[in-house]
């Protein structure tokens, strides 16, 4: 049975955006692909994403955003996006 997964996509301060896994209960390094772009990635961008880290998302699966600080004692700082949503591990691929 695949596992499930809580996937989160965030921007960094160069402009660029990064998916990753979160793995709980463990020290090995979360599962990570860095977009070379500045520009939200699209739906088929996360698509090949997932799939090149052995995920994909659940069915149903939808993406939730929030807002965070750069520095949350700074109201004038910079926003960061944060977005999440549920995947599961490919078919064949172990986690």
């Amino acid at each position: 049975m695949a596992k499930t997964f809580t996937a989160q996509m965030s921007n960094l301060r160069d402009g660029t955006w990064r998916l990753y896994m979160v793995l709980y209960n463990t020290t090995d390094p979360w599962p990570e692909y860095r977009f070379e772009q500045t520009q939200p990635p699209t739906f088929t961008d996360r698509i090949e994403a997932f799939n090149r880290l052995g995920f994909e998302l659940m069915p149903g699966a939808e993406w939730t955003w929030v807002e965070d600080s750069q520095d949350p004692d700074d109201p004038a700082s910079p926003v960061v996006l944060i977005a999440a949503t549920q995947v599961r591990s490919r078919p064949g691929v172990v986690q």
